[in-house]
Formats: C-alpha cells, structure tokens, sequence
C-alpha cells in the first residue's frame, strides 16, 4: 500500500461567526476560480461571534488577490499534510498509533473514505513535526498491511 502526500499551502482568516460568514469569503475566492479542495472552519472560543476560515489551494495573482481581499493570509501555523491512498480497515488507527509512538501531537486530523479510495489531512505544529510525520507514513505504506 502506497501513499501520495503532499504540503498543503494553507491560507485563513478570521470570519464572523454567523449565518453568511464563511460564504461571503468563498464567494471571492470562487469569483476568481479557486477549485478549494480544503476547507475548514472552527469557532474561536477565545472571541465570541468569530471564527477562523482555513483554504487551501490559493494560486495565481488573481487567486491570492481575491484571498487577501477576503481578509485571509498564508498561514504558517498548522502546517499541513494532504495525504491520499488505498483505504484498509484500521489504517487511521496505525497511523495515528505510530506518530503517537514518536512522541508527534496532532492539531487537527481529518480523514474521509469514498470507496476504495481515502483522502486525509493532518495538521502539526511545526514543518519538522511535519517532515518526521511524513517519513513515518512513508515507512507505514511501504509495509503489507495486516
């Protein structure tokens, strides 16, 4: 079982935490052709009534544009892993499980399955975080699964 990864450049921004919040920015960044394939919205606990909008991919000059009309910048922190393959039973568990072993914290994860087929992203605190991730999911798909 192989793996295809990928850095995922993300951008985000800060959205109101209302009906229309997150919509208002996509509609920018559809108006200039942006095919999103990462999408991820969270309240800010911290600050009542906001949220924070996280997309990715933003490319060209009219993209970027668009986004930082919308208020969102590169972010830097999490960095970000797209990561797509052959689904098996249990794969979520011994991937977490051997980053967990080499003592790696995830900020965020998410993992989706459509058929036979899964696409994940994960989030680390730092892009050495990110590199010891990725070499640890290299050694898991160069494995037989069992």
């Amino acid at each position: 079982m192989g793996f295809k990864l990928d850095r995922v450049d993300v951008w985000s921004g800060e959205v109101a935490d209302e009906a229309g919040g997150v919509a208002s920015k996509l509609a920018l960044l559809a108006q200039a052709g942006a095919n999103l394939e990462y999408i991820y919205t969270r309240r800010q606990a911290d600050r009542p009534g906001t949220g924070i909008l996280y997309v990715a991919p933003i490319s060209g000059p009219l993209q970027v544009r668009a986004a930082r009309s919308a208020g969102l910048m590169e972010a830097h922190n999490p960095v970000v892993l797209r990561v797509e393959g052959d689904n098996r039973a249990g794969l979520a568990h011994r991937l977490t499980q051997q980053w967990a072993l080499q003592g790696l914290s995830l900020q965020s994860l998410m993992m989706s399955v459509l058929a036979e087929k899964f696409v994940g992203y994960a989030a680390f605190d730092t892009v050495e975080d990110a590199n010891r991730a990725a070499a640890i999911l290299g050694d898991l798909g160069a494995q037989p699964a069992g």
